[in-house]
C-alpha cells in the first residue's frame, strides 16, 4: 500500500471588540479553510492548554439552547483566560462581550452560571442577537467541576481532550442548575465513563438517554426526572473529524474532493491503479491510496464519521469494497450506478454472505436526485446527500 499526504496574539485586559469583529470578517469571507475550523473544539484545546500551562484560569462558554435563528449552532464554545486572552465564538461577535465578562466573574467566584441572550430593544443592537433568535449560554471555570469526587482539578476536562485529540467518539453530560451544577460524566465510546454526576444510579440513567444523541451525532439538552427534581442536562458530543473515503479515482471524484474539502471533510481517495490515484488528478485531497480498495478498507480507522463513496464503477472493486464498508461503523455509504447495476451488486453482495440489513445501508443510487448531468453535477448531488446523512435531515 503506497500513501502520499499532502498571528500572533496578544493578551488583552479586557474584551476586544475591533479584532473580534476583524476575526469574524476573516472566518466569514474567502479565509483558507484551516482558518474557518480553528475556532472548534479541538483547536481551542491547544490555546486552552496554553493558557494553563501560563498559570491562567481558564472558563469555558457553551450554546446550550438555540430558539429560532442564531449564527452559532448547540455546543459552540468559546474560551476565555484570566488574563483576558478569548478564542472561539458563541453568537459570531452578537454577545461575545457580555459572555467575556460574565466569564471573568465566573472565573472570581470559582462557580459555573447560565446565561439566556435574545433581542433585548426594537433596534436589535445592545447586548442580544440581531438575528431574531435566542440563545442560552453555560458558563463554567475549568477544573473546578463540583461533580469531580476524587479526580484530581482539571483532570476530568484533561480525560475529554484527550479523547478529542485521539479522534475517538466520545459524550460529556453537565448538569445546568441546582445544587449539582457543574457535575459532568464523560462517556467514552469504547471505555468505562469517568467522573460522576452524583451516584452510579443516576449516571446510568442520564448515560440511557443519550443513544439517539449518539447516532444523530448532534447535542441535545433535556430533563430527567431525579430524587423528585428535574435536572437540567446538556449532552455535547465530540465526534471525530468528518473523513470522506473515494472509492476510485474517476473523473467524478475530482470535482467531490474540492467540494468534500470546502465543507471541511479530510479526503481519502483509495484506487489499485496508480495512474487514477495520483497527485496530479488529486492535488487537493489529504490522503492517496494505491491498493485494493477492499483490503485498504479494512487496514482503515473507519468510525461513526467516515463517509464512504464508492465511484469506481469497476465491480472488481466496488463489490468487495461495499462488503468491508458495510462491516464497518461507517456512517455513510453510497455506491455508483443505476438501479439495475445495484440490482446486480445486491445479488453478488448476498453470494458473498452479506445480510439484507447491512445491504440496507448502501445509498445507491448514489446521490441526489438533482437531474445531475457530467462530473461536477454528479459530484455535487453525492455531495448534497453526505450533507443530508451529516444533518439527519429528512422531509
Amino acid at each position: 500500500m503506497e500513501r502520499s499526504g499532502g498571528p500572533k496574539e496578544s493578551a488583552a485586559a479586557g474584551f476586544d471588540e475591533q479584532n473580534f469583529a476583524m476575526l469574524q470578517l476573516e472566518q466569514d469571507s474567502a479565509a483558507p479553510l484551516w482558518f474557518k475550523e480553528m475556532l472548534k473544539m479541538r483547536e481551542l484545546l491547544d490555546k486552552i492548554e496554553t493558557w494553563r500551562q501560563q498559570g491562567q484560569r481558564v472558563a469555558l462558554a457553551t450554546v446550550v439552547k438555540v430558539y429560532g435563528s442564531a449564527p452559532r449552532p448547540l455546543g459552540a464554545k468559546m474560551a476565555i483566560s484570566s488574563l483576558g486572552d478569548m478564542a472561539g465564538s458563541v453568537s459570531g461577535g452578537c454577545v461575545e462581550g457580555a459572555v467575556f465578562e460574565e466569564a471573568q466573574v465566573c472565573l472570581k467566584k470559582r462557580q459555573p452560571k447560565l446565561l439566556s441572550y435574545g433581542i433585548t430593544d426594537e433596534s436589535a443592537w445592545s447586548v442580544g442577537l440581531a438575528c431574531g433568535g435566542q440563545i442560552e449560554v453555560f458558563i463554567e471555570p475549568l477544573g473546578d467541576e463540583s461533580g469531580r469526587i476524587d479526580l484530581p482539578e482539571n483532570q476530568l476536562f484533561d480525560l475529554l481532550a484527550k479523547q478529542i485529540r485521539s479522534e475517538k467518539y466520545c459524550m460529556q453530560i453537565t448538569i445546568l442548575g441546582g445544587e449539582w451544577v457543574g457535575r459532568k460524566l464523560i462517556l467514552p465510546a469504547d471505555g468505562k465513563p469517568v467522573g460522576s454526576l452524583g451516584n452510579n444510579e443516576l449516571d446510568l440513567l442520564a448515560a440511557g438517554q443519550t443513544t439517539d444523541v449518539r447516532q444523530q451525532q448532534q447535542s441535545r439538552r433535556f430533563e430527567l426526572d431525579w430524587a423528585a427534581q428535574k435536572l437540567d442536562l446538556f449532552v455535547d458530543v465530540f465526534p471525530p473529524r468528518d473523513r470522506m473515503i473515494i472509492v476510485g479515482g474517476v473523473h467524478i471524484a475530482i470535482p467531490l474532493v474540492r467540494f468534500a474539502k470546502m465543507l471541511g471533510f479530510h479526503t481519502t481517495v483509495v484506487d489499485a491503479r496508480a495512474v487514477f490515484g495520483s497527485r496530479d488528478r488529486f492535488p487537493d485531497a489529504d490522503e492517496l491510496v494505491v491498493a485494493w480498495p477492499a483490503e485498504a478498507l479494512e487496514k482503515m480507522d473507519i468510525n461513526e464519521s467516515t463517509y464512504i463513496v464508492v465511484i469506481s464503477h469497476d465491480d472488481k472493486l466496488d463489490t468487495p469494497a461495499i462488503r468491508s464498508a458495510l462491516l464497518s461503523k461507517a456512517r455513510y455509504i453510497g455506491a455508483l450506478g443505476s438501479t439495475r447495476t445495484h440490482s446486480k451488486r445486491v445479488a453478488a453482495l448476498k453470494d458473498m454472505g452479506v445480510s439484507d440489513e447491512l445491504i440496507k445501508r448502501i445509498h445507491a443510487p448514489i446521490g441526489l436526485n438533482i437531474g445531475a448531468l457530467g462530473a461536477e453535477e454528479i459530484a455535487l448531488s453525492i455531495m448534497a446527500e453526505v450533507v443530508r446523512v451529516k444533518r439527519n435531515f429528512s422531509n
